[in-house]
């Protein structure tokens, strides 16, 4: 019996020590962006040694899925189905880009970093494009929905973009609510 308890205790730890590790990369990330972030820096804020850090991640693609899993777990893009049953197209659209862009306005910190550090970093591009792609593209799906034409899908894909709803609030100024309604009405003239 107290070997089945030292072995559970043991995973505990091990556990504890592998999410002290994720969440000082995840902080890291959110700070500096991935680009930035040393593993020295990882293993110091989580409190452990190098060599113990390279035990558990033994390299950056194995950390990038973690840090990326757990980030996408606590904070999940806006769930689209909902806004299946809005028959109105333009309606719906307004309701998604504002559930989408409030994602931004609560995620922009890490969102700007990992989005700067795609264009420097592969392994960050790959998981980046792995973690939202898909949901993304089931966000694209319900607000393309009742859509034809070239240009107002293009203009859909330009609204979804995170580099739009940066350029739209954080650069020119607009409300969220603002921007919704810039890009609504960019996407009704496409038509």
């Amino acid at each position: 019996m107290a070997r089945t308890y030292q072995l559970k205790k043991r995973a505990e730890r091990q556990e504890e020590t592998r999410r002290r590790i994720v969440e000082a990369a995840i902080d890291l990330h959110g700070t500096i962006g991935p680009a930035r972030t040393s593993v020295s820096a990882i293993a110091e804020r989580a409190g452990v040694q190098r060599h113990t850090f390279y035990r558990y991640f033994p390299d950056e693609r194995s950390l990038g899925l973690a840090c990326s899993g757990l980030y996408t777990q606590r904070n999940p893009l806006p769930d689209p189905e909902p806004w299946r049953a809005i028959r109105d197209p333009d309606k719906r659209l307004r309701q998604g880009l504002g559930e989408l862009y409030a994602y931004y306005e609560r995620n922009e910190p890490m969102l700007s970093n990992v989005t700067r550090d795609m264009a420097l970093d592969p392994v960050t591009a790959e998981i980046t494009q792995m973690r939202f792609g898909p949901p993304l593209a089931a966000i694209r799906s319900v607000l393309a929905n009742g859509r034809r034409g070239k240009r107002a899908l293009a203009m859909v894909d330009v609204a979804l973009a995170f580099s739009t709803w940066r350029t739209l609030t954080m650069e020119s100024g607009l409300t969220r609510k603002d921007a919704v309604e810039t890009m609504a009405v960019a996407i009704r003239c496409a038509r």
